[in-house]
């Protein structure tokens, strides 16, 4: 299985080292696209560094975010969204996660 990635704002850290990743928790800061609700029942997932980093790029959280590494996750559990991202229907625990990099601020463009 591939390390996969999860890029959230820092605000969501404490929720997420808590109960893992969860879309129905989201609330303490907007998704990395900006929105205010799940864009879909559960969490996107980066199947690469360059993935992970163009997320990281996006960031429209307001702040800084962290990297989540994802482990116990196989293709065929994710999910295409209608914009081509891949998401995960469900929970991860916390057991599963490991934070890569903890307040990457902002790009600047």
């Amino acid at each position: 299985m591939a390390v996969r990635y999860h890029v959230t704002s820092v605000l969501n850290r404490a929720s997420i080292s808590r109960y893992g990743l969860d879309w129905n928790r989201m609330d303490a800061a907007p998704g990395i696209a900006g929105s205010r609700r799940p864009e879909q029942q559960g969490c996107f997932l980066c199947a690469g560094e360059w993935e992970r980093d163009w997320f990281v790029q996006m960031n429209n959280t307001g702040g800084a975010v962290d990297v989540w590494e994802v482990h116990g996750i196989d293709a065929e559990d994710l999910v295409e969204s209608p914009e081509g991202h891949y998401y995960f229907p469900g929970v991860i625990p916390a057991a599963r996660l490991r934070l890569e990099q903890r307040d990457v601020p902002p790009v600047h463009r």
